[in-house]
């Protein structure tokens, strides 16, 4: 199991609206949880710094969020709606902490109701290799609920994230009780997956200069996410994004520049020649 660096001060857990009695329940459930997915050994340790980040949401907090908006959960039935809703939990990720641990143990699966985040891979050292940009709306985490207990990849908060974390047990209850839900739910993981082959097969088959024009596409597809999509991700990320090293990512965006196809503004970049970008990832 993997240990994780959780930052106290930085990030905020939760519990949804429930009754004293509910909430307590709900909170010493989430200690037992929290202490397996960071593997805390003290648990005075363990019980301070959750009493510290806790918080209880009421429906007059400004940052409390009734319902479930995705358009997969709209085909809940009234009970299927109270089983998700009486087993999530709302979070606050601030900008730089971690939604997910690679190897960290999981009885949970996330959605990113608000902010934008990074999913990537973790190799050794220092190296790692980014598969992309988690949106609201989607889920983090699909894989607990079909196959396996753990994470197999690392996510990080680019912006501040509100998150619901629900329990891997109601979704698979839903899941066997409402088909048109489980639809949706395996389409999701299974486009998830198709964009993983994807991300194989560009690293796989195509050269340094396509897969940094393919990456800088990606992402300023995302400007209507937030406008300063670039300037949320260092040289590394999008060298991370593109499967190469910082120096090479560098000197490619030097050359796309000299070449009159991208703007470099510090650490913003603005797409001036779409198709010859388009061109190269085709050829690339």
């Amino acid at each position: 199991m993997v240990s994780i660096l959780f930052k106290s001060n930085t990030a905020k857990l939760h519990a949804p609206h429930f009754t004293e009695k509910q909430n307590g329940l709900k909170q010493n459930k989430l200690r037992v949880d929290l202490a397996q997915v960071f593997c805390w050994d003290n648990s005075n340790f363990t019980t301070s710094i959750i009493e510290t980040i806790m918080k209880t949401i009421i429906h007059t907090d400004s940052d409390f969020i009734c319902d479930i908006q995705a358009p997969c959960f709209q085909t809940l039935s009234p009970e299927e709606v109270e089983l998700v809703r009486s087993s999530k939990t709302q979070i606050l990720f601030r900008k730089g902490d971690n939604l997910t641990k690679q190897g960290a143990f999981t009885s949970y699966t996330l959605f990113l109701i608000k902010g934008l985040a990074k999913q990537y891979i973790e190799g050794d050292g220092n190296k790692s290799y980014n598969l992309r940009i988690i949106r609201p709306g989607e889920f983090v985490g699909l894989s607990a609920i079909f196959q396996s207990n753990t994470f197999y990849y690392s996510s990080v908060a680019l912006t501040d994230c509100q998150v619901f974390l629900i329990e891997k047990e109601a979704i698979n209850r839903v899941c066997m009780q409402n088909g048109v839900f489980t639809t949706h739910i395996v389409r999701r993981y299974i486009e998830q997956n198709s964009n993983l082959y994807e991300k194989l097969q560009t690293v796989l088959y195509k050269q340094m200069n396509g897969r940094m024009a393919e990456t800088l596409l990606y992402i300023d597809a995302l400007k209507s996410e937030n406008h300063e999509i670039f300037q949320l991700l260092s040289r590394k990320d999008l060298a991370d994004f593109a499967a190469t090293s910082i120096e090479s990512a560098v000197k490619l965006l030097k050359s796309f520049e000299k070449d009159g196809l991208i703007r470099l503004n510090e650490k913003d970049i603005e797409i001036v020649d779409h198709t010859s970008l388009l061109e190269i990832v085709k050829h690339g």
